[in-house]
């Protein structure tokens, strides 16, 4: 407890360092697709939401109310240290002119930080569209798109695994939220596997050292609240086992496609879906056998909401250090 506080006071200490305006008022941007209203937007109640409550946690002066941008040329984008972007957002990335990817490029190389959500998507995901926005299931990987995009902007920097020690996820919130009400195999596998120690699948690009591009699976649909809650329900994912499964499953009929995703060490997994893209059952590298199961209850939404928001803040906050 103490040493968190001690450190939102650096953080604060920070921003007085950087001048009375900054001290006073410290705005977010969100790029957003032109010619369309805020409420358009996907999640248009995220990002608000989640500055709200870094106001409130971190003591730091974000103004609860993005700054939204059509252009990365916009100037208004020079006096915002952090840019969120949902991938979703936009449908023009292969077609932004000179003058914008310039704009993007000094944002970044002058110290600003962007998150690209949704920026990464397992294949099965991009299949059909706005799949992404409703699963965290991810590659450690760009979406292509991404890739490609910040290929014109950066030609020599690549996205590259977010290690699982890396600053951000400690900077503020460290490890998971109380998971004490979660049902046993959902604790087991989110604290062992899906997000183990608070961390979670990412990539990003950086810039002599520093964190300029992070792109991580829609998490966006975690940070909404009001009065009367969560705004959206979270589903959680597991990948379970048990003896024998891989004598009936290898040989087990599917009746959508098959997908390999990039694992986090280098490795493939195989994932075989039904339909278009609902996963139903995976091998990894070793062999092994697994098929998804979905739980759904009051406790592990709240839950995944609480780290999502906690994830959202540590964002906020590297984006303020340049680490």
């Amino acid at each position: 407890m103490f040493p968190r506080i001690i450190h939102f006071l650096l953080v604060s200490l920070l921003a007085l360092c950087q001048g009375l305006a900054f001290a006073q008022e410290l705005r977010v941007a969100q790029l957003i697709a032109p010619g369309t209203s805020a409420l358009r937007r996907n999640y248009p109640t995220a990002l608000p939401s989640l500055l709200a409550t870094a106001r409130q946690t971190t003591g730091l002066p974000f103004v609860e109310e993005p700054v939204l941008l059509t252009s990365f040329t916009d100037p208004r984008l020079r006096d915002c240290p952090f840019l969120y972007i949902n991938w979703d957002d936009r449908t023009d990335w292969d077609s932004l002119s000179e003058d914008e990817l310039d704009a993007l490029r000094n944002y970044l190389t002058g110290g600003g930080m962007t998150m690209i959500d949704a920026g990464i998507a397992a294949s099965f995901l991009r299949t059909v569209p706005g799949q992404s926005q409703h699963h965290s299931f991810a590659e450690w990987d760009p979406h292509p798109g991404v890739r490609d995009f910040f290929a014109k902007v950066f030609p020599d920097e690549p996205f590259v695994p977010l290690r699982r020690d890396d600053p951000l996820f400690r900077n503020c919130f460290e490890g998971l939220p109380d998971a004490s009400l979660l049902p046993e195999v959902v604790r087991t596998y989110a604290q062992d596997e899906k997000w183990p120690s608070g961390t979670y699948a990412a990539v990003a690009l950086r810039l002599n050292g520093r964190l300029a591009v992070l792109c991580t699976p829609v998490i966006a649909m975690g940070w909404g609240r009001d009065v009367r809650g969560w705004n959206t329900t979270i589903r959680f994912r597991a990948l379970e086992g048990t003896a024998g499964l891989g004598e009936v499953l290898e040989t087990a009929p599917y009746s959508g496609p098959r997908f390999e995703v990039t694992r986090e060490d280098g490795g493939h997994d195989a994932i075989y879906c039904q339909g278009n893209a609902l996963p139903a059952w995976s091998q990894d590298p070793a062999g092994i056998w697994r098929v998804f199961r979905y739980y759904d209850s009051r406790q592990i939404s709240d839950f995944t909401h609480v780290f999502y928001t906690r994830l959202g803040i540590n964002v906020l906050v590297t984006a303020l250090l340049g680490d």
